[in-house]
């Protein structure tokens, strides 16, 4: 009986009446491995999400009475600030970090320098048109959404209140109300024991640096002074904001710039008989719309996945994955119907990656492809934008469009100068967006692309794929990394010895001598060689390890240049 094995887990796991000496999340993760264990609908099935439910409830305790420090100091980053639910980030500490928020507004009456960034001019302002608030699938989003509302409003602040929503409708609910700023509770793909908090400004955007420091300098600040600011919340300021119904008004408004006809691609796809379309939602926040995106009307065309909720996402790491895709591939191999797409969706919904059952196709290469269509088969005209370790597919066909290619470093706040003149901007890590949509990368708007990608061309994403690939080359990209004991400083420090690498300097990819003609550096080491191959080297910005993003021209020379990679970081002596 599996009961015998849960009673010694609480044990082993828990320090009675101690949140801070329990590993909450270390239980919950056995307990959900003895739960995938055991026959659905089976009495061991029951006693496991029991034993969940209680560990959740010890965890919910700690989100309501924790009042210590963050174990680890408040840090807005690209993506805004992560932590442990309960011990990082709990009522208190949301509490203080949106009242740092409002702090950045309250300043604006004395100092006016970030208000071209945030957007807004005075607090008045930002209290008037208010803050797009919403939360994703983890355990306590709503808890914590409840507190943003309570000093918000304690602020005079109005509150669009979406409750469970998408980074991607969010945004577009700032553009569509004319929001001050949006809220978001959520820390993107993290696993389950992750929450999170992403601040976009008035552009519906992610952030800019000087914002999130600013933010991160005011949250350490109140940390610091160990005040609760007292509270008077008004729910007369809180107005029901429905997020995808403002993210279909922007994709309608934006029709003329992107040529993508929302309500004519899902009046196509429920009158076609010769497709199917696979949603795998891994149980996040876009299992909320998926079915409102796709019109409401039943279909047996239309196949959803892991669209319970779940906020232990079924003991996976919620990321757009090949493992993750398994599901997705497998089924769409076994339908009849000759058009397949599926594709597979991150917790906030702003990351995507897509198979048509045969290829499986990350953004990587989906990036280029869709400006490829944009340009070519929808007849738009522009550049495109794309971080530094992303593919240089899109590279290969800008140039062959005679078009501009803007390449920042990676975070998708760097394509601001370019917004509203980039066909698309898209990176590596599944996040893209499209003229005349949101600054702010979005699953659901990638989704339409495929779909009127399929729809019009009647044919399947690997199809059109390799049209393209035979036009303008094939391009294997790939991505790893090593933990090195040094961080900070003395990471950057030792990583400068990679500067002798110049552009005339020939090294050994594989056994074969290979010239780099050009470095860019704008985002660690960046190395093209004279085959348009190229290996990139960077430090993580929140761990002690190094990251390696490669490409190659075939398949099995991805391993070459990984292994080159190893080699330049042992020679300056990192590993």
């Amino acid at each position: 009986m599996i009961s015998q094995n849960i009673e010694p887990l609480f044990h082993e796991h828990l320090a009675p009446n101690n949140h801070a000496d329990s590993d909450y999340f270390g239980l919950i993760k056995k307990l959900v491995a003895l739960k995938n264990s055991a026959a659905p609908d089976s009495a061991d099935f029951q006693q496991a999400c029991d034993a969940i439910a209680k560990a959740y409830t010890l965890v919910e305790d700690e989100i309501r009475t924790n009042t210590k420090p963050p174990s680890k100091p408040i840090s807005f980053g690209t993506s805004g600030w992560r932590g442990i639910i309960g011990k990082d980030i709990s009522l208190h500490t949301v509490g203080l970090v949106t009242q740092a928020i409002v702090a950045l507004y309250r300043n604006l009456d004395q100092d006016n320098s970030l208000a071209a960034s945030l957007g807004v001019s005075s607090f008045k302002e930002a209290q008037q048109r208010g803050a797009v608030l919403g939360y994703d699938n983890r355990f306590g989003g709503q808890l914590m959404a409840e507190r943003v509302i309570e000093v918000l409003t304690s602020n005079g602040i109005t509150v669009h209140y979406a409750h469970e929503a998408t980074t991607g409708t969010l945004s577009a609910a700032v553009l569509i109300l004319q929001a001050a700023f949006s809220i978001n509770l959520t820390p993107s793909h993290n696993p389950l024991e992750y929450a999170g908090f992403k601040f976009n400004a008035a552009d519906a955007g992610p952030a800019a640096s000087e914002i999130t420091n600013r933010i991160t300098e005011n949250a350490r600040q109140l940390v610091t002074e160990g005040k609760t600011p007292a509270l008077s919340p008004d729910q007369a300021l809180v107005q029901q904001c429905d997020a995808l119904v403002c993210w279909q008004e922007l994709v309608t408004r934006g029709a003329s710039l992107h040529g993508l006809n929302y309500s004519e691609i899902i009046a196509a796809l429920h009158a076609a008989s010769d497709c199917v379309v696979a949603v795998d939602c891994v149980h996040g926040a876009s299992r909320v719309h998926m079915r409102s995106l796709f019109g409401n009307q039943p279909s047996e065309h239309l196949l959803l996945f892991r669209d319970q909720a779940d906020p232990t996402f079924g003991g996976v790491a919620p990321e757009p994955s090949s493992t993750n895709m398994h599901k997705v591939m497998t089924t769409l191999q076994q339908r009849p119907e000759p058009l397949k797409l599926g594709v597979i969706i991150d917790p906030d919904a702003d990351r995507i990656r897509f198979t048509d059952g045969t290829v499986e196709i990350d953004m990587n290469l989906f990036g280029g492809m869709a400006f490829h269509y944009l340009h070519e088969k929808k007849g738009k005209r522009g550049m495109v934008a794309k971080t530094v370790a992303t593919s240089n597919f899109a590279n290969a066909i800008a140039k062959g469009l005679q078009e501009e290619i803007f390449e920042p470093r990676v975070g998708f706040k760097e394509f601001k100068p370019v917004i509203g003149r980039a066909l698309v901007c898209f990176e590596e890590s599944d996040g893209i967006s499209v003229i005349g949509h949101t600054p702010e990368k979005d699953a659901y708007i990638g989704l339409m692309l495929a779909l009127d990608m399929m729809l019009t061309m009647k044919k399947n994403l690997g199809d059109y794929l390799g049209e393209i690939q035979t036009a303008y080359g094939h391009y294997y990209p790939a991505k790893g990394g090593v933990e090195v004991s040094q961080q900070g400083q003395a990471l950057l420090d030792t990583l400068s010895g990679l500067e002798k690498y110049t552009a005339g300097t020939v090294i050994d990819i594989g056994g074969q001598p290979r010239k780099i003609t050009e470095v860019i550096s704008i985002d660690g080491t960046k190395m093209i060689l004279d085959d348009n191959s190229w290996l990139m080297i960077r430090p993580s910005g929140t761990e002690p390890k190094v990251r390696f993003y490669v490409e190659a021209r075939s398949e099995s020379g991805k391993d070459a240049l990984f292994a080159a990679a190893k080699a330049m970081l042992s020679e300056i002596g990192l590993i």
